[in-house]
């Protein structure tokens, strides 16, 4: 009867990781893109309320006009929908089923005997630690060196190698497919946590400074941080794809410097192939 169960909730949970994962890269590809495609408002009245950049596009039969502004609005909107639950969701669900299958099964699933031979409960305590640990060393590469015109490469190279290095450990202590979903895992905490940690923390201040009656700050570091590490979705996504492989730790170097170039060059690919003149 438990396995039983075990199955459904691992179906369940599989399945909902998928639909919500989806959401959520697609909505940062589609941001991505909007922020790499958005002109200056041609109409002085947008100019004059803050509209910073704005795109006219076609879709499904409609068309849509978006507008980027630059700090906040001269007023709240009624309705405000916010991008976050796809992000949350896509952790909780990941996180869920990695509980499932890999820690509540370490024996069967996290451990391998041929490669590390260590108690439960260590392999638990050192998995749940170095999903923790990269946040933090991301967290610090993106202030520290998450400045400049070209710190979102840096940024990119310096996790690279983070990411070669925590693969390569992972594959020293787990067995091999869940060494490289651990991986996977670390970096989509990262992402995550950097949402709740900065990115949403920062947009509801702006919100209170304009509730309050007050002038809203310029972009906070939340915002920042945002900008100058978008790149790293693309560093889980090519992982998640070498997750199910068994090529020990080049896997993810290979995918790590995919995205570095994916990162770099996606502004001239998006400019050139998406907007075309109408």
């Amino acid at each position: 009867m438990q396995a039983y169960i075990l199955e459904w909730l691992h179906l369940l949970l599989r399945w909902s990781h998928v639909v919500v994962g989806i959401a959520w890269i697609g909505a940062s590809f589609y941001f991505v893109f909007l922020d790499n495609n958005l002109r200056p408002p041609a109409d002085p009245e947008s100019r004059a309320k803050g509209v910073s950049g704005e795109l006219w596009a076609v879709h499904g039969g409609g068309f849509y006009h978006p507008q980027k502004y630059l700090v906040a609005p001269p007023q709240l909107p009624a309705h405000l929908h916010w991008f976050y639950w796809e992000s949350y969701a896509t952790w909780l669900t990941g996180f869920a089923l990695f509980a499932l299958l890999y820690l509540w099964q370490a024996p069967a699933f996290l451990i391998d005997p041929r490669v590390q031979a260590w108690p439960t409960w260590a392999a638990i305590t050192v998995a749940l630690a170095m999903l923790a640990g990269f946040w933090l060393v991301y967290d610090l590469v993106c202030r520290t060196l998450g400045q400049g015109g070209r710190s979102e490469r840096w940024v990119g190279i310096v996790l690279s190698v983070v990411v070669v290095l925590a693969a390569w450990l992972a594959c020293q202590w787990f067995a091999t497919r869940a060494a490289f979903l651990l991986v996977g895992a670390m970096m989509a905490t990262a992402m995550s946590a950097n949402v709740f940690v900065w990115i949403i923390p920062g947009q509801r201040a702006v919100l209170a400074q304009m509730r309050a009656g007050e002038v809203p700050d310029p972009p906070t570091r939340a915002a920042s941080q945002a900008a100058q590490c978008p790149q790293h979705l693309f560093h889980a996504a090519g992982v998640g794809v070498h997750a199910q492989q068994p090529l020990r730790f080049f896997a993810a170097d290979a995918a790590s410097v995919v995205g570095v170039g994916v990162a770099d060059g996606r502004r001239c690919a998006d400019s050139a192939f998406f907007c075309q003149p109408a």
